[in-house]
């Protein structure tokens, strides 16, 4: 019986040893295969979002969104600059502001003494909100909903290029940089007091140059007289 007995109780034990190896072996895998916890890399953002806070930071637009395009760093007279281009091309917003002035008719008649005031045919001005304003003239079309006091986005369509007015036949967009002046009839200053030719080349390559500093300068030296 003693025999037995003590058989009996060494199984006991040997079941309990084993039963203790195999738990502790079985924690010891199940923690080998547990995935390794690692810092996952944030997402980039969505190609959409890229693009819309893009556009959210974008100042400045070149005035013609058209591919075939060409300007020059000179201009007869005065400081404007013209920009050749197909007509119907779109004409956009420089910046975001507030339309000053729209001619949607063609009022020049060659060899009228008041010509002057004319010249540009049909166009569109815009008081942006750097307090620049931005000219644009000899528009085959102003687009509709484009009227005086109402408020424009960068890059937002407001015209189409043609040849209005003293073009001289030739499909361009006449364009001008000022200050706001009298804001509404100072045709002189309108057409252009600062070279745009810089800006353009900037904003035509995805730049932000801004004009504001240049169009200040010309104005404490000029006092809005062209």
């Amino acid at each position: 019986m003693r025999l037995i007995r003590t058989l009996s109780a060494l199984t006991i034990a040997a079941v309990g040893l084993a039963g203790c190896a195999v738990g502790g072996s079985g924690s010891a895998a199940a923690a080998d295969a547990a995935p390794a916890r690692v810092a996952a890399a944030p997402a980039a953002a969505p190609a959409d979002v890229r693009l819309a806070a893009a556009v959210a930071t974008k100042k400045y637009a070149f005035p013609v969104a058209a591919k075939n395009v060409s300007w020059h760093d000179t201009h007869a007279g005065y400081r404007a600059t013209d920009i050749f281009a197909n007509c119907g091309s779109k004409v956009v917003a420089t910046t975001n502001g507030v339309v000053l002035e729209v001619s949607r008719v063609d009022k020049y008649k060659k060899g009228v003494v008041k010509d002057g005031p004319y010249n540009g045919g049909k166009f569109v001005s815009i008081l942006g909100d750097d307090g620049v304003r931005y000219y644009g003239s000899h528009l085959q079309s102003v687009t509709k909903g484009i009227n005086k006091g109402v408020r424009v986005k960068v890059g937002q369509l407001v015209g189409k290029v043609g040849k209005t007015g003293n073009s001289s036949g030739v499909c361009h967009l006449h364009y001008g940089i000022s200050p706001a002046c009298k804001k509404v009839g100072d045709w002189k200053v309108r057409r252009g007091v600062v070279w745009p030719y810089s800006y353009l080349k900037s904003w035509r390559k995805g730049g932000q140059k801004s004009p504001v500093a240049a169009v200040r300068k010309w104005n404490k030296a000029h006092g809005c007289k062209a």
